[in-house]
């Protein structure tokens, strides 16, 4: 395995349309696919009212972002993890700006997951 930087661990994530986003939400994992887009340094998800997410970024709290493409018959993909804190979207203008740029699989709120500057180490991204 290789293990890749932070410039192509973003690169990756923008070439696949769903990931996943992972949480605790009543002291247990919880594991949802989401579409995302990358936006800088920042990962931007939209989930839907009432989502585990929500109530998650209500206080805080940590989540995992995970996204990979495999190709099991060759045996050869990547796979790029980040961990930050999720934070909601606050303002119109920047809401209005991400319903531009990433069509939601759902109806709802927009988060920011893992911040301005996630969480992205080399040992956490790598390609076979």
């Amino acid at each position: 395995m290789i293990e890749l930087g932070r410039e192509e661990s973003l690169a990756l994530l923008t070439s696949v349309p769903v990931d996943r986003i992972g949480l605790a939400h009543q002291a247990l994992p919880v594991v949802r696919p989401v579409n995302h887009l990358v936006d800088g340094d920042s990962i931007v998800i939209h989930t839907h009212p009432g989502s585990a997410l929500l109530s998650a970024t209500g206080i805080g709290r940590v989540v995992a972002y995970e996204a990979d493409c495999l190709d099991l018959d060759a045996r050869i993909g990547w796979t790029v993890m980040v961990t930050g804190r999720a934070v909601p979207v606050t303002t119109s203008s920047e809401a209005a700006r991400y319903r531009r740029l990433l069509i939601p699989a759902s109806t709802g709120r927009w988060i920011t997951s893992c911040g301005s500057r996630p969480r992205l180490s080399p040992a956490t991204a790598w390609r076979a």
